[in-house]
């Protein structure tokens, strides 16, 4: 049972981190939220989520690229629940470009906020993990974690390192009752991806549903995006005790992409 657990899922005021943040406080978890956007809609949704599921729902604004405030957002967690019990590390960033002309600002971001980060987040939640015997950590990775595709070599890059710091943290905690796991989407659909389709709809001057099976799906064999329902409820189970033997696992989602 999962209920009174205290999770914290890093970037979840949108997209798939929303639709992880959603599944745990379905399940009666106390969530605390993390990302950009409107303080109005954010407290709306912060709010909303209480409400449905009678569960306490925080808030944290901490900027993924700072260590300082990733520790902090972590330290508050622990404060105000008691414990860590579940991190949820989705926190991402995109820019596509080639390697010669790739901005450096741009791959400095990039790392520290799809691979640092969770470093920093895990390294400061195991010690409470590790006092209390049980600990469940699920970094959101990607296919791309698992393969690469040309133009994001720091996406790539980021997320190739982030499954290998699931496996140094699964074989460090594999004896103290903590598991530490990767999940790696292929394309999911949320707002963002809606708007790429529109945006290459347009510029191609083809029809969205040709977007979606041409350009965006190419690689997916199934030709269905993965839906954040779908994630949720794969790292639910991941956190649960069904899932206690399961660690240092790369898990694909992706409609077969990593199947080529």
């Amino acid at each position: 049972m999962l209920k009174g657990k205290s999770v914290i899922v890093t970037g979840s005021t949108s997209g798939i981190g929303l639709g992880i943040a959603r599944a745990f406080a379905a399940q009666g978890c106390n969530v605390m939220l993390n990302g950009f956007g409107d303080a109005v809609q954010i407290e709306k949704l912060r709010a909303g989520l209480a409400a449905e599921h009678k569960v306490t729902v925080l808030y944290s604004s901490a900027d993924m690229a700072r260590p300082l405030e990733v520790a902090a957002m972590v330290d508050q967690v622990a404060r105000r629940f008691g414990s860590v019990d579940v991190l949820v590390n989705n926190a991402g960033i995109q820019h596509v470009a080639p390697v010669e002309e790739f901005p450096v600002e741009k791959w400095d971001q990039i790392l520290a906020i799809n691979l640092s980060s969770a470093f920093h987040a895990i390294r400061t939640a195991l010690p409470g993990m590790k006092s209390r015997n049980w600990g469940r950590i699920i970094n959101v990775a990607s296919a791309h974690g698992l393969v690469a595709s040309p133009f994001k070599s720091a996406y790539v890059t980021a997320k190739h390192g982030i499954v290998g710091l699931t496996k140094t943290v699964a074989l460090e905690t594999a004896e103290q009752g903590i598991t530490c796991n990767a999940i790696c989407p292929g394309y999911v659909h949320t707002p963002l991806v809606d708007a790429q389709i529109d945006g290459q709809a347009k510029a191609h001057g083809i029809p969205r549903e040709q977007v979606i099976r041409d350009v965006l799906l190419a690689q997916q064999p199934n030709k269905k995006f993965t839906t954040v329902e779908e994630l949720g409820a794969l790292a639910v189970f991941l956190a649960s005790d069904a899932a206690a033997t399961i660690t240092g696992t790369a898990l694909p989602v992706d409609g077969g992409w990593t199947a080529h």
